[in-house]
């Protein structure tokens, strides 16, 4: 096959247009998977995709074409290139235009061959999956789920001279225990980038010691209950959070973080507690590219004309108050305000000292509930940006620090930007999955909290 900085060169030579971005996207890919404590699948692909955006100047505006596909050679890219002029030519001008970005300095090694992943990157996930295996055959407990390793480089290149790559890794794991007779169930997942920091063992035991809190049923009504929240769900409602913080839409009054008169809620406390929701490309184990990557223009929040601008580091809430929303090169051009470009990673921390684990939040807890497990969360109102959900196989009842046995599902209501107001405990961040947004936004860390007050708006069937 064509090397992939060939494709990028090949593209910028053969337009036509006034301006282009090729970005190459090189992908491979290995997983296991397991049912009832056996292997049950490997496998390893790989795969490549080409964007070509192709942008118009007008009289009017600044027009952009975008194509992806699948491509293998110099005839598939020409083609390509020839449907993304079609395209940009036949679009109207463009509301989030701007200048493509020019050169500058970077230490990218673009001569580099792309990275490639392997079923090696399991070397020493494997045999431990194993040994849980063999131990929860012997408890008459039955594992199920899978471990994916995904690695994808990144070749960007403008005819503004810029030339940028970047190698992502990217690991998912997410497992659930069941009981023999499957009456019980939970769940667990974690992100990793190469497996060497996956403590198996403490996954599964976890699931375990789950398990046998569901030993026993108990039935509550709805209504708010005193909750910990563990890192996962944190993360559930944090990505939503993010990916509703667009500049544009505050200022146009169409999101939570809009005040009237076209102002912003930026410099307004969210918590009184010294909360910090910030995003950095290098941040240890959570790495991700330190300059845009877009292949598709989404609202206020990427622009495809931003291709290869550098990102930096952003605190999004500063020790509780809003700071920042992302915000494209065009918008902040449109409103005097430096561009912040949304980052591929989350990381919610108190600046306080300390940080407990969950099980010492558990341990103080007299009454309350603990949530491990969100899914099917959908927006209810953009303007408070309240959503609902259900919880699913993970409510506990905590009473004098201990956990009592598995209560019933709900449907909850929620706000993420009003759960930070309302929260009185923070532990230890750590990084975490979240559940209901893992294929999507998986690079996140995050504590576990405590709020004293979680709508649990409805008894719900769900198992």
């Amino acid at each position: 096959m064509t090397q992939p900085q060939e494709l990028v060169e090949q593209a910028l030579a053969e337009s036509g247009a006034d301006g282009c971005v090729a970005i190459v996207s090189e992908h491979s890919e290995t997983n296991l998977r397991w049912a009832g404590n056996s292997l049950t699948t490997n496998g390893q692909m790989r795969s490549r995709s080409v964007t070509v955006i192709s942008t118009f100047d007008g009289a009017d505006g600044t027009s952009a074409g975008v194509v992806t596909r699948s491509v293998t050679n110099s005839e598939e890219l020409s083609d390509l290139v020839r449907a993304s002029e079609r395209a940009g030519r036949d679009a109207g001008p463009a509301d989030d235009a701007a200048p493509l970005i020019e050169n500058y300095e970077h230490g990218d090694d673009w001569s580099a061959d792309p990275a490639e992943t392997s079923v090696e990157v399991f070397e020493q996930f494997a045999p431990a999956l194993g040994a849980a295996f063999e131990k929860w055959k012997r408890a008459d407990r039955l594992l199920y789920g899978f471990a994916e390793h995904q690695l994808t480089s990144y070749f960007l290149g403008t005819s503004t001279g810029l030339r940028r790559r970047f190698d992502q890794p990217d690991g998912r794991i997410e497992i659930n225990g069941k009981s023999g007779d499957l009456t019980r169930s939970a769940w667990s997942g974690a992100h990793s980038r190469d497996y060497t920091d996956v403590d198996i063992a403490a996954l599964t035991d976890a699931l375990d010691t789950r398990l046998d809190w569901a030993g026993k049923r108990i039935d509550l009504p709805a209504g708010r209950y005193e909750t910990i929240l563990p890192p996962t769900a944190m993360a559930d409602f944090m990505i939503y959070s993010y990916w509703t913080g667009s500049a544009r839409d505050a200022e146009e009054g169409r999101n939570v973080f809009s005040r009237t008169g076209g102002a912003t809620r930026i410099g307004e406390e969210l918590s009184k507690l010294p909360l910090t929701l910030r995003s950095n490309p290098s941040e240890p184990g959570l790495q991700c590219p330190p300059f845009d990557v877009v292949t598709e223009s989404e609202g206020g929040l990427q622009s495809v004309f931003d291709n290869g601008a550098a990102v930096g580091a952003t605190d999004w809430i500063n020790e509780g108050t809003l700071a920042n929303l992302v915000r494209t090169r065009a918008w902040a051009a449109k409103t005097d305000s430096q561009p912040r470009p949304f980052v591929g990673n989350l990381i919610l921390e108190s600046t306080a000292s300390g940080g407990k684990s969950i099980e010492q939040m558990i341990a103080d807890t007299e009454r309350g509930l603990l949530l491990t497990c969100l899914w099917y969360i959908r927006e209810v109102d953009p303007q408070t940006l309240l959503l609902t959900g259900l919880t699913r196989v993970g409510v506990y009842l905590i009473e004098n620090g201990t956990v009592q046995g598995a209560v019933n599902n709900f449907r909850f209501n929620e706000s993420p930007v009003d759960l930070l107001g309302r929260i009185s405990e923070v532990g230890r961040t750590e990084p975490t999955m979240s559940r209901e947004w893992s294929d999507y936004f998986r690079r996140t860390a995050m504590p576990a909290v405590r709020v004293p007050d979680f709508n649990m708006s409805t008894v719900s069937q769900a198992s």
